[in-house]
């Protein structure tokens, strides 16, 4: 298949257009294929293999059965749009109109998207860290936007607040801020995130906050939403979503916060998009959202534990780890097992260890990539035997090294 027209640009912003004009495949959608054909433990794509709380799959059950199966109103269902503003003010002292700044979307990824096609103008500047979530750039290049990127540093993941400052001009339009960040697991601290609003206030730029693993944090570090910081609220879109929380990525249904004007210019382009989706989901994920306290930590904990399972396995597989703050991905640097190149280490390491990763570089420009070329990403939100199996594994290749 090729493709023609306008269509080319965004495939080649987003890494997806072959030198011969045709799709190329990602490097996401290569790792599952050599999983399903080498009978690999499939570490490299990003989804729970266990299923979210009971009460909150069994509300979703109830609503199909009551008849909640046609289109929902566009901004979203009464019971959801309150449920995320007594969130935002629960967990962080937020006062959100639930009829005037909330809107309910397809997954954070369409939230991404309706923001991005809404508020970014051809040429305007939107800057990402990099590594980047994959979306980003063929979003914004659906937009005609300029993609334009700071390094998160190693150790840490960080950016240099002097890089920062260097990247954010009179032409940004959007500062995009991925927190915590996929891929890396870094949880930016309180000061970076200071800089962000005082930047976006100097230029006049809009933040927009993708924040999905918001309750995925480890070791008590606190995230700090953008939004709750002074100056912020007013320029700050805040997106999240039901996927991560609950272990119901394929439900797809996610939420913008922000001021109703912006709101408002962002349904304008959801509505052309979507227009709705997920109706017996929503009454659904508005339980989960009022579930306890020991609902949010149990499931931070939890996961923490699996992080800790799979660092060690990775650590005593001779890998340098990156223990993550946030999300449920660890970095590993193969480097230290021979392995210069990522991308290649992680499609001999289905023979080597039976497991797949996927290469930090497919985050990030051809340009930046050799800085990140020898690190692996690796999904730990599966279950503990699997992950113990996969640590097993990976073992071998320590024996292999010696």
């Amino acid at each position: 298949m090729t493709i023609t027209g306008s269509w080319q640009r965004t495939a080649r912003g987003a890494g997806l257009l072959g030198t011969d004009g045709r799709i190329a495949s990602t490097i996401f959608a290569e790792m599952s294929a050599l999983a399903v054909s080498t009978g690999a433990i499939n570490l490299g794509q990003g989804f729970p293999d266990e299923d979210g709380p009971a009460v909150v799959l069994e509300a979703a059950r109830e609503a199909i059965a009551d008849g909640l199966n046609q289109y929902p109103p566009a901004i979203g269902m009464p019971v959801l749009r309150q449920a995320v503003a007594e969130h935002q003010r629960r967990f962080y002292g937020l006062e959100v109109d639930a009829d005037r700044e909330v809107l309910v979307t397809a997954g954070a990824t369409e939230a991404l998207a309706a923001t991005i096609l809404a508020l970014v103008d051809e040429g305007d500047e939107v800057l990402t860290f990099e590594p980047f979530y994959d979306a980003y750039g063929g979003l914004i290049s659906l937009a005609r936007g300029v993609h334009k990127t700071v390094p998160l540093r190693l150790p840490g993941f960080v950016p240099d607040h002097d890089e920062l400052r260097a990247a954010v001009t009179d032409r940004t339009r959007l500062i995009l801020v991925n927190n915590p960040h996929n891929p890396t697991g870094s949880v930016l601290p309180k000061e970076t995130l200071e800089l962000i609003v005082e930047l976006a206030e100097r230029h006049d730029a809009v933040i927009v906050t993708d924040e999905v693993y918001e309750h995925l944090v480890f070791d008590g570090v606190p995230v700090v939403p953008v939004a709750t910081l002074p100056g912020a609220r007013e320029r700050t879109v805040t997106i999240s979503s039901a996927g991560k929380t609950f272990s119901t990525t394929g439900w797809k249904t996610g939420w913008i916060v922000s001021t109703p004007e912006l709101v408002t210019a962002i349904l304008a382009v959801k509505q052309f998009l979507t227009f709705v989706n997920g109706a017996p989901f929503q009454p659904a994920v508005a339980l989960g959202l009022g579930l306890g306290d020991d609902f949010y930590s149990g499931i931070a904990a939890t996961l923490q534990g699996k992080r800790d399972l799979l660092s060690e396995g990775l650590r005593a597989a001779g890998f340098e780890v990156t223990v993550p703050k946030g999300t449920y991905f660890v970095v590993a640097d193969a480097a230290a097992l021979g392995y210069d190149d990522g991308a290649a280490f992680c499609r001999e390491l289905p023979s080597l260890a039976g497991v797949v990763g996927v290469p930090i570089s497919a985050f990030c420009h051809p340009r930046l990539a050799g800085e990140y070329s020898s690190l692996v990403r690796f999904a730990f939100c599966k279950k503990t035997e699997v992950l113990e199996r996969a640590a097993a594994q990976l073992a071998g290749l320590a024996v292999s090294a010696a």
